[in-house]
């Protein structure tokens, strides 16, 4: 044994490089992801947006209704993309249709 053998560690044979992962195991995550993705955001969030839109255009003078803003009130008058909602007797504010968040059963102000 020499002294380079010390500071230089003799090379031994090596085993062949493994062979890289074949497409269908390298893709397989990603087709495993995809479907879960859709369940899981996409598909709940087009339900949500859908049943709100529905809700929004069957919008009617009379509904009592809340606000984004926590506002409760009977909406007196509807227009294309505004609504006027009566908070208090003889108090009306406007509101956009999107800032709607929830229509509150007959009877439900009176409650409050």
């Amino acid at each position: 044994m020499e002294l380079l053998d010390l500071l230089i560690p003799v090379a031994h044979a090596q085993t062949a490089a493994p062979q890289p992962p074949g497409l269908l195991a390298s893709i397989w995550p990603l087709l495993v992801m995809l479907p879960l993705f859709y369940f899981l955001l996409l598909r709940p969030q087009m339900k949500r947006s859908k049943e709100t839109r529905d809700m929004l255009s069957k919008l009617a003078k009379g509904d009592e209704v809340v606000s984004s803003g926590g506002l409760a009130g009977r909406i007196t008058a509807i227009g294309e993309n505004y609504l006027t909602v009566e908070v208090a007797d003889k108090v009306e504010v406007k509101f956009q249709k999107a800032a709607i968040t929830t229509v509150l059963p007959k009877g439900t102000l009176k409650n409050l």
